[in-house]
């Protein structure tokens, strides 16, 4: 019984690391369970937000970072939150809410097509929803496009995930994208790291583990625009 217990578990994970989707509402209990390794303080450190700044979150699940990095902001700052689940975002809307916030508003679309202009945000965050993206490369590619020049992506992934994506892959991905990996905080099970929006046209190559822009958001977009 265990021995089939174990199989199904397995089965389980390999189906859902093979239809990447977002976790449903009616199991919101995994995202708001403790988050050990990918903690709110390592986050913050990753991110090093400032006030005032425009930061976009995708995939907030039911808010596990969202109270306190609308905070860090402070009122002369906003923070969007975009999830392809109504039901995520009026959930952590009414945390919000309780919370007395004002700078928080909620969208809801796919990551793959982001409704905003080019160079809105200083900084996006994406902790275990990259994996969950049918295409996560059309998706960072759409990240690349809102960050303004030297922004910040700050992915968050934490080995267990079905869809966990490990550091050598966001790096390749990221850099196909126009975004340079600067840095990882923590080990390669449970990790921020952070990359950085190349100027549009840079293309640098990457050297050494700081990483490179492999092709500047410019080509990325030359590239999918057919």
């Amino acid at each position: 019984m265990i021995a089939l217990g174990l199989a199904a578990i397995a089965a389980a994970a390999v189906w859902w690391r093979r239809n990447p989707s977002a976790c449903p509402y009616s199991q919101r209990f995994w995202v708001q369970a403790p988050h050990p390794l990918i903690t709110r303080r390592r986050f913050r450190e990753t991110l090093a937000p400032a006030a005032g700044e425009q930061v976009l979150e995708i995939g907030p699940g039911t808010g596990y970072y969202t109270l306190e990095l609308a905070s860090w902001l402070g009122p002369g700052g906003q923070l969007e939150i975009f999830d392809i689940q109504q039901e995520m975002l009026d959930h952590t809307m009414g945390l919000v809410a309780g919370r007395g916030l004002a700078n928080v508003a909620a969208t809801q679309g796919d990551a793959q097509a982001l409704p905003y202009e080019d160079d809105s945000f200083d900084a996006v965050v994406l902790t275990t929803t990259l994996g969950e993206i049918p295409d996560p490369d059309t998706a960072l590619g759409e990240v690349a496009r809102v960050l303004r020049r030297g922004g910040r992506l700050i992915v968050g992934e934490l080995l267990g995930d079905p869809h966990y994506t490990t550091p050598s892959s966001l790096r390749r991905r990221g850099e196909r994208a126009g975004m340079r990996f600067e840095h990882r905080s923590g080990p390669a099970f449970g990790y921020f790291a952070r990359l950085v929006a190349c100027p549009a046209g840079d293309a640098t190559r990457s050297t050494g583990r700081s990483g490179g822009c492999a092709q500047g958001r410019a080509g990325f977009r030359a590239r999918f625009a057919g």
